[in-house]
C-alpha cells in the first residue's frame, strides 16, 4: 500500500509550526494523495524559509511510467544529484501519515516535517524520503515508514551537507505513534 498522509491544518498555522513565510499559499487543510498539490517548506534566501505548493511525484526516470512519490534509495542515480545540493530538499508539512494500514502521528507535535526532495521540471513536484522499517515499529505490519525528521533536525536537513543531512536518513529517529482510525474520518482520510 503506498505512502499517504494528511495536513489538516490552514498554511498560517503550518508556516508558524515550521518557521516559514506563508508566502501566498492559499492551503486550508484536508487529505493529500499522489498527484495532489500541497504546500512544502523550501530554502528562500539566505536561512529564511517559504511554504510553496507543489505536485506529489516527481516526473519519472526515462523507463518510468508513474510519478515517483517516495526516494527509498538515497545511492540511486536518480536521486542523488538532487540530495547532495542543499536547495533541492524541503520539509513535507504533516498532521499524520499512513503507512501499510495504519495512521500514525507525532505526539506533542500538531504539524510535524518529513524528509523532501523537490524538482522543476515539466511541474514544481515532490516526493518524501522513506527508511526502512527494520523492525523499529514490531507492532504493525510497516515495511517502509517516511523519514520524520525532529525540529532540531530540520535546519540540518534543509542546509547541512550531503554527508552531515545523509545521518539523518535512518528509521525511528522522530518517536511516533498510531492513531485510532476514529481520529481519521472519512473526510480526512483516504484508504
Amino acid at each position: 500500500m503506498a505512502l499517504a498522509y494528511r495536513l489538516d491544518t490552514p498554511a498560517d498555522q503550518i508556516a508558524a509550526a515550521l518557521g516559514a513565510d506563508r508566502g501566498k499559499d492559499v492551503w486550508q487543510g484536508g487529505p493529500i494523495a499522489p498527484g495532489d498539490f500541497a504546500p512544502v517548506v523550501l530554502r528562500g534566501k539566505g536561512q529564511s524559509r517559504i511554504l510553496i505548493p507543489r505536485l506529489w511525484g516527481v516526473p519519472p526516470p526515462p523507463r518510468g511510467q508513474h510519478p515517483v512519490t517516495t526516494v527509498r534509495n538515497c545511492e540511486s542515480p536518480f536521486w542523488i544529484g538532487t540530495l547532495r545540493h542543499t536547495e533541492y530538499r524541503c520539509l513535507v508539512p504533516a498532521t499524520a501519515f499512513r503507512s501499510a494500514r495504519t495512521w500514525f502521528a507525532v505526539p506533542g507535535q500538531p504539524v510535524f516535517a518529513l524528509a523532501g526532495i523537490w524538482r522543476d521540471s515539466e511541474v514544481p513536484s515532490f516526493a518524501v524520503l522513506t527508511t526502512a522499517n527494520d523492525g523499529f515499529y514490531p507492532d504493525h505490519a510497516v515495511t517502509t515508514m517516511p523519514l520524520v525528521l525532529r525540529p532540531a533536525d530540520c535546519h540540518t536537513w534543509l542546509c547541512a551537507d550531503w554527508q552531515t543531512a545523509q545521518m539523518l536518513v535512518a528509521p525511528g529517529r522522530e518517536t511516533v505513534r498510531a492513531i485510532s482510525p476514529s481520529s481519521c474520518s472519512p473526510s480526512s482520510c483516504r484508504t
